[in-house]
């Protein structure tokens, strides 16, 4: 591969220039376009397959305002026929967000404030189909897989998420399509993992250990 053309996504204008000017340059790097959310990547892409406009990497930050947020455009991406590796760039490295990028099928998850060196290292490791984690985020995976009795499933997380918003068990219910009954079970099982035994001290400690974000 001559080259790797990028595809930048990211909802702020001052931050795509950024990473433009520091993309720009490494070697064998060019921004063949850039989009200010998930819905616009995946109109950038299918309109580069169309031309028959090659995008190698989708560089895709997680959460971009109102707009569709990096998970979700991930998702739809790997449903594209040929759809491009992606590769998450975020300044959010809890386990809530690596596991719901990779789950996802994010090939890989970088960090921003990560030496430039690093991003090409990852952008080129992602076109080239392999995977590419920032070294805390490799450390946070490697965590999960060595404490799987502590270790929140995904189901956990999301519920641990909706928990710090100050959802019901009822709202929980009605936004996972689950019984409120496995609500509640979950919430033993959270509770058991974090060592606590209410709502608010299991948000606490989950902000606290990075699980979810503050």
């Amino acid at each position: 591969m001559s080259e790797i053309r990028i595809l930048l996504v990211d909802d702020h204008p001052v931050v795509r220039a950024g990473l433009r000017a520091m993309l720009g340059e490494l070697d064998g790097v060019i921004i063949a376009a850039e989009a200010a959310d998930g819905a616009e990547a995946i109109v950038a892409l299918k309109r580069a397959q169309t031309l028959g406009e090659r995008i190698d990497v989708v560089l895709m930050d997680l959460q971009m305002g109102a707009g569709m947020d990096g998970v979700t455009a991930t998702r739809e991406i790997q449903k594209l026929p040929a759809g491009p590796p992606v590769l998450i760039l975020t300044t959010y490295d809890t386990d809530a967000d690596i596991l719901a990028a990779v789950e996802a099928g994010a090939s890989g998850y970088m960090l921003k404030d990560a030496p430039p060196e690093q991003i090409h290292q990852a952008v080129q490791r992602a076109a080239a189909g392999q995977t590419a984690l920032a070294p805390e985020v490799a450390a946070r995976l490697m965590g999960r897989l060595q404490n799987p009795v502590t270790a929140l499933s995904s189901r956990e997380l999301q519920l641990v998420e909706l928990l710090a918003t100050g959802a019901s068990n009822r709202e929980i219910s009605r936004q996972l399509f689950i019984s409120e009954a496995t609500v509640k079970t979950h919430l033993v099982h959270i509770y058991e993992k974090l060592g606590v035994d209410n709502r608010t001290a299991a948000i606490a400690v989950a902000r606290e250990r990075r699980i979810i974000r503050d």
